[in-house]
């Protein structure tokens, strides 16, 4: 007969000592699995990032409709400061779903949890995630993810999703128009790696520690600096800052940050006038050169 274990709750911190130093990073490299629960799939955006006088745990970005997800996790017991600071990073951060991860929940939090969900409209959504870690015997430890709170009809909201992606949208062709017309107007690029529907196209600076990033939008286009995925705003602040000031005077920018940008240089044009394609195309290639060159020569980065 085949010998069946006992499945036996264990201590959170028995796998993570620390909330910020280990399970914070950790759930940033296994994202995978929180999305797959929830249903989504979730890439990292980054970790620890600044929100007024806060740091948000970790943003990442749903891949289903590109939108940005906001998750604050906890070691302990859900608290009213923790749920202050989930709102305080929904508004700084511009996310629109919220991923609540908590040891246990009080039922005050759980009620808000549901009342925000009865309450915003699309596509903003709330998630109470209970953490729990098992094993069976002296087997490895595991983490399970309870969702204990979710939107309402929310895998019907993904089935409507998955079938929007299925079909080619408007803005998804205007990418792909874009991308192709930037190809055929610089062929030079296409060996870094242009995009095909994305709105952005991000090129690695040298070891990865950096990587520019350049977009374009409705708007306009622009270009800014951002760390490799899963590093922080203030890791990234710190590569460049002993060289801030040339690197500021030479690009013609500002060394500021929004969200996780740095060194942010935009270019308004309306790009639903595809007239304007060639010039935003010609900027944006040259930009990528002229923050490629400052970045090589004043942090003696190699490209």
């Amino acid at each position: 007969m085949t010998e069946i274990g006992r499945l036996i709750d264990a201590m959170p911190r028995d796998a993570w000592a620390n909330e910020a130093q280990d399970f914070t990073p950790w759930l940033a490299d296994h994202i995978d699995q929180l999305g797959e629960v929830l249903g989504i799939k979730l890439e990292l955006e980054g970790r620890e990032v600044a929100v007024e006088a806060f740091s948000a745990d970790i943003l990442a970005r749903n891949v289903m409709d590109d939108s940005l997800v906001l998750i604050e996790n906890q070691l302990e017991q859900t608290d009213h400061t923790h749920l202050g600071q989930v709102m305080t990073y929904l508004a700084g951060l511009n996310a629109q779903t919220v991923i609540w991860i908590a040891t246990d929940f009080r039922e005050p939090h759980l009620s808000a949890i549901k009342w925000l969900n009865e309450h915003t409209v699309e596509p903003f959504a709330f998630f109470a995630v209970r953490l729990r870690v098992v094993r069976i015997g002296d087997s490895p430890i595991a983490p399970i993810f309870d969702v204990l709170e979710r939107p309402n009809e929310w895998e019907r909201r993904l089935q409507s999703i998955a079938h929007e992606r299925r079909e080619v949208s408007e803005v998804g062709q205007f990418r792909r128009d874009y991308w192709a017309a930037y190809a055929e107007q610089h062929p030079e690029d296409v060996g870094l790696g242009v995009p095909s529907s994305t709105s952005n196209w991000w090129v690695s600076h040298g070891t990865g520690q950096l990587i520019i990033s350049l977009y374009v939008s409705v708007n306009g286009v622009g270009a800014f600096v951002r760390g490799r995925r899963g590093s922080t705003v203030e890791e990234t602040r710190e590569l460049i800052q002993p060289n801030a000031p040339a690197i500021c005077e030479r690009l013609g920018v500002e060394l500021i940050s929004k969200n996780y940008d740095l060194l942010h240089r935009p270019l308004y044009l309306d790009m639903r006038d595809r007239s304007n394609w060639p010039e935003a195309i010609d900027w944006m290639h040259e930009t990528a050169l002229q923050y490629r060159a400052a970045l090589t020569e004043l942090l003696e980065i190699e490209p």
